[in-house]
């Protein structure tokens, strides 16, 4: 079959219509497109963190992405030198304010139930030293401090630079139209009805004008929702602004010890109780997704931090909103390589990124699912759950926390 090879460079959304982008079925289902809504009636006062109006009779939607996060590549452009680069500034000393401190521990990391992807085997134990984890996502406020002390600019606010890009994606791969060459990002348009699940470009649109400050497109602003979690934001971005910040990005193994908040055995942050069960956990897609959102939680977008129950170690949204980086490389082999009875200590990740899908794109772990993950198609906000995107890519559901040693 025919799909339209899609990829995200610089915030660029390249399509090209290759017999490429695909899921492996190795993979977990993916995650699937928000489409229009014919029978969900919301009006714009009941829906909180809403980015565009939701009118009577259909649902529109902003953030979407496969759960798998198979976007190929973004421009190394974005790759920052941060011993070089000025625009990144000093690092600061780092403080614990807004932190709290995880005690170390082991654990057995990895798959836990019958979602489980293939590369969340084996489980393995894990053993960890303590650290400091920011107590929320990093927010628009944050980041804007970061922005205004440094001159930094992101990725998506970067003109794309095809002779990076080509060598990420398959060879042969025909250079995009320069039309799209321009600094942009991906914002999510809803599809009239239900499409084929397989073709992202159906329901993804690449807006020239947006990234981190113009979160839904150019016309767009960060009036109130400076205590949202920033996004748009690239593996790269991130790194810098933890480098400005005196910390740095979570290892795979240190993120999921904290999202499990001290419940080891548990599938999610708040234990095992199934997401749709009680009252609303997490800012996830309630419902029929992709075309029925029953705005449960009240949020259809992103929420502003600490909307929901923090986890046992006081750490809120390590379950659904955003997807958050990670300092490892994505293999999907990792696990197998480190498996070890006696345990490993630390581990910092693979040497290498390996996604057989798309061997040529360097991609980074992401954690912690977002508003769009739902139990029928991804369940990302398990603990376990291991996604993917490539490092020079960001996305309006992607955004990060930082960590810092004792």
């Amino acid at each position: 079959m025919k799909h339209v090879y899609t990829f995200f460079t610089a915030g660029m959304l390249t399509v090209f219509s290759l017999a490429s982008c695909r899921h492996s079925s190795s993979s977990a289902t993916a995650q699937q497109p928000l489409v229009q809504d014919s029978t969900l009636q919301a009006d714009t006062a009941n829906v909180k963190g809403a980015g565009h109006q939701i009118k009577k009779g259909a649902a529109y939607g902003k953030t979407a992405v496969c759960c798998e996060s198979n976007i190929p590549s973004r421009f190394k452009l974005a790759s920052v030198n941060l011993d070089e680069d000025p625009l990144a500034g000093p690092a600061s000393s780092g403080s614990h304010k807004n932190m709290v401190y995880v005690k170390g521990g082991d654990f057995m990391m990895g798959g836990d139930n019958k979602q489980s992807a293939p590369d969340e085997f084996p489980k393995h134990k894990v053993i960890l030293d303590g650290f400091w984890i920011d107590v929320t996502e990093v927010t628009n406020a944050q980041f804007a401090a970061f922005v205004k002390a440094t001159g930094y600019k992101t990725t998506a606010e970067k003109k794309p630079d095809w002779e990076e890009l080509k060598k990420q994606v398959p060879p042969g791969t025909p250079e995009p139209d320069k039309s799209l060459l321009v600094p942009a990002s991906l914002v999510f348009k809803p599809t009239s009805g239900a499409v084929e699940l397989t073709d992202y470009s159906q329901w993804w649109s690449w807006e020239k004008g947006a990234d981190w400050k113009h979160p839904h497109g150019p016309k767009s602003n960060l009036k109130g929702r400076e205590n949202y979690p920033v996004v748009h934001i690239s593996w790269f971005d991130a790194r810098a602004y933890c480098k400005w910040a005196g910390k740095r990005l979570p290892t795979e193994a240190e993120w999921e010890w904290a999202a499990r908040g001290g419940l080891k055995n548990n599938i999610y942050p708040w234990g095992n109780e199934p997401i749709s069960t009680g009252k609303p956990k997490a800012n996830t897609w309630e419902g029929n997704f992709p075309y029925r959102n029953t705005l449960k939680d009240h949020f259809y977008n992103a929420a502003p931090v600490k909307s929901f129950q923090a986890n046992g170690y006081g750490l809120y949204d390590m379950a659904g909103n955003v997807w958050e980086w990670c300092a490892d490389y994505y293999d999907n082999r990792y696990y197998q390589t480190i498996n070890k009875p006696a345990g490993v200590k630390d581990p910092a990740g693979s040497k290498v990124s390996y996604d057989p899908e798309e061997p040529y794109a360097k991609k980074r772990v992401i954690r912690g699912g977002s508003f769009l993950c739902n139990d029928s198609y991804c369940s990302g906000f398990r603990v376990a759950r291991r996604m993917k995107s490539t490092e020079d890519s960001g996305m309006e559901h992607l955004g990060f926390r930082c960590v810092q040693d004792k």
